[in-house]
């Protein structure tokens, strides 16, 4: 499944092979945005596009500290275009989380039914409906009447299209017996007759034709000139609202109900389904009904039906909990397996990449592709059990290589009938191809790693490209080519190194071709300004395996200082001491991460390299978040069970108020949120003198209705 592919390919990558491949995919995430939502001539099929995000976020989710904040995973579509007024969305319009299987939506209905606590019998109601590829569009109503348009642009900001728009006979110019304010949404498109008519007309004048009807009803709708809207037969339907001065219903069904009675052209494809069968059955009828509908879609998308449990289940960054796009499969090609290159990264992992014969795969030319580690080369999971009935693959082999739900292409099979007599198994390598050190497998872990640590090159240069990355220290002038280059000249080894960069190279830094004084003396203030940076930064600059960004925000907020941190993570060593412990009670802190942290900053080379950094910069102590709030910067255990609301619900609504939250209760504890069922976290919390409150309690201190 695609997804369970994506998390398996992305848990073999190292940190830097992900950082690496995460800029790689926002750069053509970002290329693909501009071509797509702002020429309206896409370079890319939408499998492919798909592939692209949903790699990225998957690395992002992997890797938390590569979630930068203007990654493309937290944006909606492009900025608007030049020549358009802009218009400010009163509510954002977002994208949707993609399912590529039947089994990433049991997944979907699974976390939504945890995030409500309700169980598995429980009714719970979606509506299913066609997921058209078209162009996003906002319609605003004023007392009944159409007084704006725009287009959903980067989901915060759109284009101001009303005169366009005007023109779009499904759309109504004035409503009756309709709210005071009502923001309707929904998709513009082409028939597929239209389509055909439209370029036909193109054709016989000579001028340019349309790729794709998505393309023409993009295009034809973002025309500076009304009139050319006028002339193209463009299409509207509604799904969807944002502000609203009265709702429409109380159900997603009862609402669309009133979009149509208003006079609003919708889908009637779309179905109110009981449950995860009836979802997949008209997932299976629409794409057996799909070349036959007379318009294009790519998808279907579902949404929980009850408004209430919407508004419950909130909203991420940019997608919806409440709903997700079931889309189509992409496609699947048969090319030569070349060769088999190994990378190392900067945790050491040795990494296989398939070089093939270029193949267009759902409209995008491939050469390479992941073949994620040993095992999946010979033909066996990480448990031994066989993949592919056991044929391993080997150099001049033909294979089958598909791009589903990410955008680094994936072997699927191999056609050994094709396979030349005289091929040999694949011999993986037991020591590291960039140094020569043995490269270990250890016991349970998928990846053989180099051993030779910061004396590995590709290791080196890897982790001093994360040191400087934007999440980490961000240090202006100094990127992954100029760590390359310092890296050769032998003046980089170590982090610290860069901090005595002016003292030791500058005079010849200024000489190198490319560079000046004046260049040079930009770079050298871009590292002074940062000898003082916030402890998070520090800790994940340190690239530690397992601590991401995330990771390194929230010991950064528990310990506070880096000599309280140092000390504790020190300290830990001894797995039965109480600094282990409390490491461990950090909420989201498990022990692999705990141990993976605890094994770097007291390995040798690593403690050496970490006292030579700290004699040259400071750590600026964490703050915590500030909220208007009665728990404002405590600390929060919740036990037992909860009847107001699910444990998900309860901890996000502390961190928002500016609490942190932890999984155990110790000394630093403020507030123990027991609900019926609490055990040894009462007990525990009555002896060290911890304010233990119900959940009638928590409710009054959370603001909670």
């Amino acid at each position: 499944m695609a997804g369970q592919h994506a998390e398996e390919d992305v848990a073999r990558l190292s940190g830097a092979d992900a950082r690496a491949e995460a800029a790689r995919l926002r750069a053509a995430v970002a290329q693909a945005n501009e071509a797509y939502h702002r020429r309206d001539t896409p370079e890319i099929s939408d499998a492919a596009y798909d592939a692209l995000k949903r790699r990225l976020l998957a690395i992002e989710q992997r890797f938390p500290a590569l979630a930068l904040p203007d990654s493309p995973t937290r944006a909606v579509g492009a900025a608007p275009a030049e020549g358009f007024a802009k218009v400010t969305h009163a509510k954002p319009m977002l994208s949707l989380e993609n399912a590529f299987d039947a089994e990433e939506v049991a997944e979907f209905e699974a976390r939504i039914r945890k995030f409500l606590g309700l169980d598995a019998a429980a009714p719970l109601a979606f509506t299913a409906e066609p997921k058209i590829d078209g162009l996003s569009l906002s319609l605003r109503y004023e007392g009944g009447r159409l007084v704006q348009a725009a287009t959903r642009g980067d989901g915060a900001v759109g284009e101001n299209v009303t005169e366009n728009v005007r023109h779009i006979c499904d759309i109504p110019q004035h409503l009756t017996r309709a709210p005071e304010v009502l923001e309707v949404r929904g998709e513009v498109y082409m028939s597929h007759a239209d389509f055909s008519a439209l370029n036909a007309r193109a054709a016989a004048a000579g001028d340019k034709t349309f790729a794709n009807p998505r393309n023409a009803a993009a295009g034809s709708l973002r025309q500076l000139d009304p009139r050319i809207t006028a002339a193209r037969p463009l299409r509207f339907f509604a799904y969807s609202w944002g502000a609203l001065s009265e709702p429409l219903g109380a159900t997603q069904s009862d609402a669309i109900a009133r979009l149509t009675a208003l006079g609003f052209a919708t889908n009637p494809q779309t179905t109110r389904c009981d449950g995860l069968e009836a979802m997949l059955a008209v997932y299976r009828a629409l794409e057996a009904q799909r070349a036959t509908l007379g318009y294009d879609i790519d998808g279907v998308v579902y949404k929980v039906d009850d408004l209430a449990l919407q508004r419950r289940l909130g909203f991420r960054s940019t997608t919806p909990r409440w709903a997700i796009a079931h889309k189509f499969p992409a496609e699947l090609a048969w090319t030569r397996l070349e060769r088999i290159e190994i990378q190392v990264g900067r945790t050491g992992a040795l990494s296989p990449v398939a070089r093939l014969a270029p193949v267009t795969v759902g409209g995008v030319v491939v050469s390479n592709a992941t073949l994620h580690n040993e095992d999946y080369i010979a033909g066996r999971d990480a448990t031994g059990a066989l993949i592919r009935e056991g044929r391993d693959l080997r150099e001049g082999d033909w294979v089958q290589v598909y791009r589903a739900g990410d955008v680094i292409p994936k072997v699927a099979d191999v056609d050994v009938s094709r396979r030349n007599f005289d091929s040999q198994p694949y011999v993986f390598p037991h020591v590291c191809p960039e140094c020569g050190s043995d490269a270990v497998r250890e016991p349970g872990d998928a990846v053989r790693r180099c051993s030779g640590g910061l004396a590995c090159p590709a290791q080196a240069v890897e982790k001093l490209k994360h040191f400087v990355s934007r999440a980490a220290f961000d240090i202006e002038g100094l990127g992954a080519k100029q760590i390359e280059a310092f890296f050769r000249e032998g003046w980089l080894r170590e982090p610290a190194d860069i901090f005595t960069l002016r003292e030791k190279h500058g005079e010849q830094l200024a000489l190198r071709e490319g560079w000046g004084e004046k260049s040079a003396q930009n770079l050298f203030s871009a590292i002074e300004a940062r000898r003082r940076v916030p402890l998070a930064r520090l800790i994940f600059a340190l690239g530690i395996r397992h601590v991401g960004e995330s990771a390194a925000a929230t010991l950064a907020t528990h310990y506070g200082t880096w000599e309280a941190f140092l000390a504790a993570v020190r300290g830990a060593d001894d797995t039965d001491g109480g600094a282990w412990h409390e490491l461990l009670s950090i909420d989201g802190m498990g022990e692999v991460t705990a141990r993976s942290l605890v094994t770097s900053l007291n390995h040798s080379s690593d403690r050496a390299a970490v006292e030579n950094l700290m004699a040259e910069i400071e750590a600026e102590p964490a703050t915590m978040p500030t909220a208007d709030s009665a728990i404002s910067g405590l600390t929060i255990v919740f036990t037992g069970t909860l009847e107001r609301m699910t444990r998900a619900e309860a901890k996000a609504r502390a961190e928002a108020l500016g609490a942190k939250v932890a999984g155990s209760v110790s000394a630093r504890t403020d507030i123990l949120v027991a609900g019926p069922g609490a055990g040894s976290k009462a007990r525990k919390a009555e002896a060290l003198g911890v304010k233990v409150i119900d959940e009638a309690a928590w409710l009054t201190l959370a603001g909670a209705p």
